[in-house]
């Protein structure tokens, strides 16, 4: 019996033995952005087109960073028990948010150098070729969009204290890739009935920024996670009032942090003149805040005991 409340009590990791719709929503979008990928860099090569084959090459960039995702979501649900992970292994997540983030910025700064050359050294754009193509690729860019949708993964409400770290980048991603889609379809229309071909590289350096953006958010906000920063002071100081409503309690120390979506972990050093047994304290917390691992140290004011 005690072995099996301390197997209980001690446990923080998660139960994902089977996977999860965001792992398949993953690799259904990767399978999508890869089939993409191929048809541009296949058509582009076959018609000459090098707008056509450079997005081709922009696809491949975005399904290696969402095949990273879906490897993320794989890893951390098949080592989900291993000892070796202390806290379980929900910061994988973060990890593959971080990587995709960097690959993301880089894709915006490539993508702005490219378009800077052309202004300098214009190329021969093909454009009744690559427009079908382009055309073709923004519908199963938005499949993905929708797929991958964070609200539409919670059944269309916003969890906004539920965030799917991986899930939000590989979102971003594909976000990106039917931003590029439009602004090319814009480029290619005016290129090929207007004449304006420096719309091609304008349009690059406008997508780019919006990217580089998106990346330069989501490395920061996976990087605090990775850091252990307090996600929620709300949260810290629900704890702390709980437990100082009991007594003379006083918390003297207060560590909070991610442990991955939606389980944080806590340690909370409680100092009274009177202490109460530990349940009472986990109870008091339990009852305000959800706390996957929650260790409370109680000790009794030195202060009380010399008088």
């Amino acid at each position: 019996m005690h072995d099996e409340l301390a197997e209980r009590s001690c446990s923080v990791h998660e139960d994902v033995s089977s996977v999860n719709p965001h792992e398949r929503h993953t690799r259904w979008v990767v399978a999508l952005t890869a089939g993409m990928m191929m048809a541009e860099l296949v058509v582009g090569a076959w018609t000459g087109s090098l707008a056509l084959t450079a997005d081709g090459w922009h696809m491949a960039t975005h399904a290696g960073a969402l095949g990273l995702s879906a490897l993320a979501y794989w890893f951390a649900r098949t080592r989900a028990k291993a000892k070796s992970f202390t806290f379980g292994t929900g910061k994988v997540n973060a990890l593959a948010r971080y990587t995709n983030a960097i690959i993301l910025a880089l894709v915006a700064l490539l993508m702005m150098i490219e378009a800077g050359k052309r202004f300098f050294q214009p190329v021969t754009v093909h454009f009744a070729e690559a427009l079908p193509v382009a055309i073709l690729g923004l519908p199963i860019n938005l499949v993905s969009v929708k797929l991958l949708d964070p609200d539409e993964a919670h059944g269309g409400i916003p969890h906004p204290g539920h965030h799917d770290h991986n899930l939000h980048s590989a979102y971003l991603h594909v976000l990106a890739d039917a931003l590029t889609s439009v602004l090319a379809i814009v480029a290619l229309f005016g290129g090929w009935y207007a004449g304006l071909v420096f719309l091609d590289p304008i349009m690059a350096i406008v997508g780019s920024v919006v990217i580089l953006r998106w990346s330069i958010g989501l490395c920061r906000g996976s990087a605090l996670h990775l850091l252990d920063v307090v996600s929620s002071t709300e949260v810290a100081q629900t704890i702390r009032t709980q437990v100082e409503s009991l007594d003379d309690a006083r918390v003297v120390d207060l560590h909070l942090w991610e442990l991955g979506l939606s389980r944080l972990g806590c340690i909370v050093s409680v100092m009274t003149s009177a202490p109460r047994s530990v349940a009472e304290y986990r109870k008091a917390i339990l009852a305000a805040v959800q706390v996957e691992h929650l260790t409370v140290e109680v000790e009794r004011c030195p202060h009380h005991e010399a008088a």
